[in-house]
């Protein structure tokens, strides 16, 4: 994916021009380009940090252009929410899809997770950060936030299932507690390199999957995990913040 939402570079916005097709065509290009702005600010600031007028400087844009587009800060932050889950599903989950059904693909879930997630340790991860923004709220921008979540979870839920189907699982394996167990591990990882700034940190959200793996694998899966384990850990380097 040539753009990621951590991109700090932001590019003013010239007006639409008046007309029917093109002046079309030209709305949902700046349009498109006012979410980008808005998502590279959310990523540092979080989602209560997107303001019409915070938008309207960063695009070079006025605050009723900017507010033509949306019509409410909520309906922007939803915009952005559902943008930042669009290019997770394409850097994370779609990826993935060309990994054999199981463990393979289960395991390349969880690697292009942490891809995305060494990035956002600098940057910062809307999901993380809405969490906390949005959990003592209700409303649809909460609602939004939920929602992509929990179809992440739920994407991440079936390939467990599937691993269980093929016999690389035990049998025994509830699907929703070992998704708990891997969730967790992101989550330790950006409090211990995002907040706490500890060095491994990586390394070791990586060796605590591949023991969450050992832990549930069938007897026969089971003897090839230590072998996959050093591989990927080996590859794995922890960034550091300057």
């Amino acid at each position: 994916m040539s753009s990621t939402p951590e991109s700090r570079q932001v590019t003013r916005i010239p007006r639409a021009r008046s007309g029917t097709g093109r002046a079309l065509q030209k709305g949902q290009q700046t349009k498109a380009a006012i979410v980008e702005a808005a998502l590279g600010l959310a990523t540092h600031i979080g989602l209560e940090g997107l303001s019409i007028g915070a938008l309207a400087d960063v695009t070079g844009m006025s605050k009723s252009g900017v507010f033509a587009h949306f019509g409410s800060r909520e309906e922007l932050q939803i915009s952005v929410i559902r943008e930042y889950h669009t290019r997770f599903e394409q850097e994370v989950f779609y990826p993935a899809m060309s990994a054999p059904r199981g463990v393979a693909r289960l395991s390349a879930l969880f690697d292009n997770w942490m891809k995305r997630t060494s990035i956002e340790i600098d940057s910062g991860c809307i999901y993380i950060s809405g969490a906390v923004e949005f959990d003592d709220r209700t409303g649809p921008v909460r609602d939004a936030l939920a929602s992509s979540v929990l179809t992440w979870h739920a994407a991440m839920r079936r390939a467990i299932e599937q691993c269980k189907e093929l016999g690389e699982l035990r049998a025994d394996t509830k699907e929703e507690q070992m998704l708990f167990e891997i969730h967790g591990l992101i989550l330790a990882l950006h409090y211990e390199a995002r907040f706490l700034q500890t060095p491994g940190s990586i390394d070791r959200a990586v060796v605590g999957f591949h023991n969450i793996l050992a832990r549930y694998s069938a007897p026969a899966a089971a003897a090839k995990a230590p072998t996959v384990a050093r591989r990927k850990v080996s590859n794995q380097t922890t960034p550091s913040k300057e």
